[in-house]
């Protein structure tokens, strides 16, 4: 607490001290102690249920009890039992409670003040009580609203139009939804006995547990949404880094498993497999090459054919990717689609000589990404090709080498795309490029 609001603690504490003091020297009567303690003990419980309006905003039914009490006890009644249940809630943070206790006590005492008006502790037709349980809880909420809303200035945690906005809508359905409840609660008691008061009371406080343990449940998801999307941000900074340091070895292939990546999330988009396989695919694409790490120095950089021995090298590359990612925690889905990226569907392919139902279909998708960008990429050894040329490649290619459903969905994004997207050269390619080498470099220096 600042200043000002420990100033205005002991304004609050002050005021409500000498309201009560007041209110009992000016014979105010309460009702038996098992009757307070009943409805007190009421009010605490609702107190403890309430539900999070924002970060700092929290409402509750607990004026419920209070302005039954107010109606039907007057004002030092209501004073006592709205205070004592927000002096016995000690859940943090603290400074609460030092602002809430008196402050409740307050607006109780002025919905009782309200309420006895009308009145005037003697029996009164339904009429009479519903309009006083009406005056009575619009004083109440309008009171504790004031009071909410200095503290939260003071505190500078919310500006009044912020309370306001997300309060405001509860309290003008609380009022029409609770009044007509509190006079008939009244009602009842008058006619009646206090225990038609228990009767209504405790199903109104089992409904607003039930919205409690529904706020929980919403915020629980809430919280587990968010903390996928924090590890779904760590998996794609982990991998960019991965290929920045690949491409940072080969200069001739940086950039590749960018291009790769974007091009495999579009095909599985096309192909209209589920968001969660499109990031899959696009987190696969960038880290594909990966074992290529663990190849002998001057095998990526020979400019010439490579020999036989050489080769063999080479295709050991998305073995040793699939041991590097296997390392990972939750990277075995992609250590596996990895492995099997350069599987052919005539099962020529390496390392496995897997064939089509047996491929994953994500390496698969990432197989005719990786084909269609290495030949529009120049190279050691030759030039680029002709966009028209690899899709020509590619779709001679269908049956033996590639599938035909994920080849025909590559040439429907290639169709209708520009010619920079279809050499590898459109800006989105550049600047994943660019974000693996920020992620390299992050950490390498944390």
């Amino acid at each position: 607490m600042n200043t000002k609001v420990r100033a205005w603690v002991i304004f609050l504490w002050v005021v409500a001290a000498a309201v009560l003091v007041g209110l009992a020297q000016s014979g105010q009567s309460l009702p038996p102690w098992w009757v307070l303690v009943g409805l007190a003990s009421i009010a605490a419980l609702a107190e403890r249920q309430g539900v999070l309006v924002t970060r700092n905003i929290e409402t509750s039914v607990s004026f419920l009890p209070t302005v039954f009490t107010a109606v039907a006890f007057g004002p030092l009644a209501a004073a006592v039992v709205s205070g004592v249940a927000s002096a016995t809630d000690l859940r943090p943070p603290h400074g609460r409670w030092f602002v809430y206790t008196p402050a409740r006590a307050l607006t109780g005492a002025a919905a009782g003040w309200i309420a006895a008006m009308f009145v005037s502790g003697h029996h009164a037709g339904f009429g009479v009580i519903l309009l006083a349980s009406l005056a009575a809880a619009i004083a109440n909420l309008l009171l504790d609203g004031a009071f909410n809303i200095v503290t939260l200035v003071l505190r500078g945690s919310a500006s009044p139009l912020v309370f306001v906005g997300n309060v405001g809508p509860l309290l003008a359905l609380s009022l029409p939804l609770y009044v007509p409840l509190v006079a008939l609660l009244v009602y009842g008691y008058e006619a009646y006995s206090i225990g038609v008061v228990a009767t209504f009371l405790l199903p109104t406080l089992a409904l607003q547990r039930l919205v409690h343990l529904y706020q929980e449940q919403r915020d629980a998801v809430a919280g587990l949404a968010a903390v996928n999307q924090q590890l779904e941000r760590a998996n794609l900074s982990f991998a960019s880094a991965l290929v920045a340091t690949l491409d940072a070895r080969d200069r001739y292939t940086a950039g590749h498993s960018a291009a790769v990546a974007v091009y495999s999330r579009d095909i599985a988009k096309r192909m209209g497999l589920s968001e969660d396989d499109q990031r899959l695919v696009h987190v696969c694409g960038l880290v594909h090459d990966i074992g290529k790490i663990g190849l002998p120095p001057g095998l990526l950089e020979k400019a010439g054919a490579l020999t036989l021995e050489e080769r063999r090298q080479m295709e050991q590359h998305p073995v040793i990717g699939e041991r590097i990612l296997s390392k990972v925690e939750d990277y075995a889905d992609i250590a596996r689609i990895v492995r099997h990226h350069h599987e052919r569907v005539d099962g020529l392919g390496y390392p496995d000589n897997l064939r089509t139902g047996q491929i994953p279909l994500l390496s698969r998708i990432i197989a005719v990404a990786d084909a269609y960008n290495a030949m529009t990429s120049d190279r050691p050894y030759r030039d680029a090709m002709p966009s028209r040329v690899a899709r020509l490649r590619l779709a001679q290619a269908v049956e033996s080498q590639f599938d035909t459903s994920v080849v025909a969905a590559f040439e429907a994004v290639l169709a209708g795309a520009s010619e920079t997207y279809r050499s590898g050269q459109r800006e989105d390619f550049s600047l994943e490029a660019k974000h693996a080498a920020q992620m390299a470099l992050r950490v390498a220096t944390a």
